[in-house]
């Protein structure tokens, strides 16, 4: 991944059922039409059937510390492979975890050769988590998700400030709050190296035609 537009559909009931493969395959379609390189983060269950439904990269919304083989209830990144997942979203602001954690996962995603995407809540997180040097780390200050107010309009500071935390260890991309084009312009122009978005998509009257929109903007 190089600059990444990255739809989570966390567990909205919008995108659930056959309406998962639906909001994948119009992410799909933007993306040749436009040539952005757009990520989808599906719920968990239908990983699979995203994974061989579509042909672009395909992230775990969570992966879990456990150990591959006699677990239960646990989604791992040995297995998140095998059913075609190129990544995972961790540490997201609705599911946390702590440090410990986040530096293993991110050193076996590595190991996977896949990616790993960090979120962070302020530029003082994502300076602690650059030092494990992920491939990106998102900024999301938690009061702005889902608010429909653009991180890059309400704080373009934390965005510069994240940026400047994380030097050259990772990249930074930003979300919380993304529902225009201008908004995604605003971020990329503030340096963002990408897009994470939630209900601003899934929410949204036409997937297809949203998705295309923030693509411009990117």
């Amino acid at each position: 991944m190089k600059r990444p537009l990255i739809v989570n559909f966390k567990n909205y009931g919008e995108a659930s059922a056959e309406r998962t493969l639906e909001l994948a395959r119009a992410a799909q379609a933007v993306t040749k039409k436009t040539g952005v390189e757009i990520v989808v983060a599906p719920p968990q269950p239908a990983l699979a059937l995203v994974c061989k439904g579509i042909d672009i990269p395909v992230v775990c919304q969570h992966v879990d510390d456990a150990q591959e083989g006699s677990t239960t209830g646990f989604f791992v990144p040995e297995v998140a492979k095998s059913y075609g997942a190129s990544g995972s979203l961790v540490n997201h602001s609705e599911h946390r975890i702590d440090m410990a954690a986040i530096k293993k996962l991110v050193e076996r995603l590595r190991a996977l050769g896949m990616t790993s995407i960090v979120c962070a809540r302020t530029a003082d997180e994502v300076a602690k988590i650059a030092i494990l040097e992920p491939d990106f780390i998102a900024i999301e200050p938690p009061e702005l998700i889902g608010s429909g107010r653009a991180v890059s309009r309400e704080n373009p500071a934390i965005i510069t400030d994240s940026i400047k935390a994380a030097g050259r260890k990772s990249k930074v991309i930003c979300g919380a709050g993304i529902v225009e084009g201008e908004d995604v312009k605003k971020a990329m122009e503030l340096g963002s190296q990408g897009i994470l978005v939630a209900s601003g998509i899934v929410k949204a009257k036409s997937w297809q035609d949203k998705i295309a929109e923030l693509a411009q903007g990117m």
